[in-house]
């Protein structure tokens, strides 16, 4: 018979996979029916399932939870058969593995579910198809490509924190999507970095992001006295930094929330200096008046001010100087803007075919190709020997 050293290692298992005891019980059991069912497979000709059959035959499984020892009976009957323990240790062994992995994958999601929307620490195993692994402790989960910043440069073994987005879940399995990318990252990072918004004091109202560039949050306060911007700044903007550092150098606007649209809009284009905002409610938009010389500054580079204030706001703004100059504003297509992205390339001599192919999967600088062995490259989707010959010189 199974002994209480048996059942003590699957207390163990059960501690180190953080599952119940249950669960790896209901394995055991269903294990044993499995070996028995292999090994006595006459026994079961009038029983079409493990459970309670039409004639109402059924096979049960006790395990002594003193003990140990595991019972088999049919109809009430002891049918143990003698050192079935041993004929069976092997097969039940497999389909007790089995279960407790299932079991553990079910814990898992389920651990997951309950930090939907928070940050968890983790780092970068390998980058597969152009998504990277990434190692949360118990579990592996997946940053795709979309959730990724494309100007910040991943490597394997590098440590981040990421949000964890999503779950996925297709015929009975679950993968955990987390991200770098989700407006929510800076909120939780927030949460983390200042008390006043965990304790509900500080309320984020609103995000406006570029990613890997710039954002702009807008806050308000819950509390009298509490200052809300200097809060989320604090003392000689050590907690902002804090933030802007795990974001790589993203630069973080914090914003002055308004329940009145004008105000709000004011305060979201700063540093510019506003003269004047109208308002049309029907459509959206609002016309706001600017010195001259506060023109540029208020569309900033390539009018990225202005469409973080609009992202903010949710309203559309027109900016006019004072003497009716309206600058247009266009962001940059994008084609531009993967030029751009892979300049670092091209300038290497790559072929436009193998720096496409490159950043499809997310390589877009020297530095990643330098990291990668030729293994990883060939492994890359359209990237083949000779395209890592050239590779390879061309990073030598």
């Amino acid at each position: 018979m199974i002994r209480s050293e048996f059942m003590s290692a699957l207390k163990q298992v059960a501690s180190e996979r953080g599952i119940s005891v249950e669960n790896v019980l209901e394995t055991l059991k269903q294990a044993m029916i499995a070996a028995y069912r292999k090994d006595y497979p006459e026994q079961f000709k009038d029983i079409e399932e493990t459970e309670e059959g039409k004639d109402g035959e059924t096979i049960k499984v006790e395990v002594n939870r003193n003990t140990g020892e595991v019972r088999l009976e049919k109809n009430g009957e002891d049918v143990t058969p003698p050192g079935f323990g041993r004929i069976a240790a092997q097969t039940a062994k497999q389909v007790i593995l089995q279960g407790v992995r299932e079991a553990e994958k079910v814990a898992v999601l389920e651990e997951f579910r309950g930090k939907l929307g928070k940050v968890v620490s983790g780092v970068l195993q390998r980058q597969e198809h152009g998504s990277w692994l990434v190692d949360v402790g118990r579990a592996v989960v997946l940053m795709p490509k979309e959730e990724q910043v494309y100007r910040e440069e991943y490597r394997p073994n590098k440590r981040l924190r990421v949000l964890v987005k999503e779950i996925h879940e297709n015929e009975g399995r679950g993968e955990v999507i987390v991200s770098r990318t989700d407006n929510n990252l800076i909120r939780a990072l927030f949460e983390i970095e200042v008390p006043e918004v965990q304790n509900k004091s500080v309320e984020i109202k609103s995000i406006a992001r570029e990613v890997g560039s710039r954002a702009k949050i807008a806050v308000a306060s819950t509390q009298p006295g509490v200052d809300p911007v200097g809060s989320m700044v604090g003392q000689r903007g050590v907690r902002v930094q804090a933030v802007t550092d795990e974001l790589q150098g993203e630069k973080i606007d914090i914003i002055l929330w308004s329940g009145d649209p004008s105000a709000f809009i004011i305060n979201a284009l700063a540093p510019a200096q506003v003269i004047d905002v109208t308002i049309k409610e029907a459509d959206k938009t609002a016309r706001v008046e600017v010195k001259d010389d506060q023109l540029s500054l208020a569309i900033g580079k390539e009018g990225q001010n202005v469409r973080l204030a609009s992202k903010l706001s949710g309203y559309k703004i027109d900016i006019i100087g004072e003497l009716g100059k309206k600058v247009k504003v266009e962001a940059p297509t994008a084609a531009a803007k993967a030029d751009a992205d892979t300049a670092e390339l091209k300038e290497l001599g790559l072929s436009t075919r193998i720096v496409n192919n490159l950043a499809k999967s997310g390589i877009t600088t020297a530095e990643q190709l330098k990291l990668l062995t030729p293994e990883q490259l060939e492994t890359t989707p359209g990237i083949g020997p000779k395209a890592v010959e050239e590779i390879q010189q061309a990073v030598a």
